[in-house]
């Protein structure tokens, strides 16, 4: 089991989408897993920001992070 830990420093639906995926991929294989939110990437600790907006591939934030909650993987801000 490997140690994961996936920082999101931008305001940015694609970086933050991609961030979750990773995360709950890594968590759902096993992995001790954390996200640390730093500078801007602070703005996705706000609960009614919207985590349904699509990205290009047309997946969005909250396809990934409502598991991440559930599973209580480590959110630190």
């Amino acid at each position: 089991m490997a140690n994961f830990l996936f920082v999101l420093s931008q305001d940015d639906n694609e970086k933050a989408t991609r961030c979750f995926q990773l995360a709950k991929i890594a968590h759902s294989k096993g992995h001790k897993t954390d996200l640390f939110f730093v500078d801007n990437g602070v703005k996705w600790a706000n609960s009614e920001r919207n985590f349904n907006l699509k990205t290009a591939t047309g997946d969005c934030p909250n396809d990934y992070l409502p598991y991440l909650v559930e599973n209580q993987v480590p959110i630190g801000v």
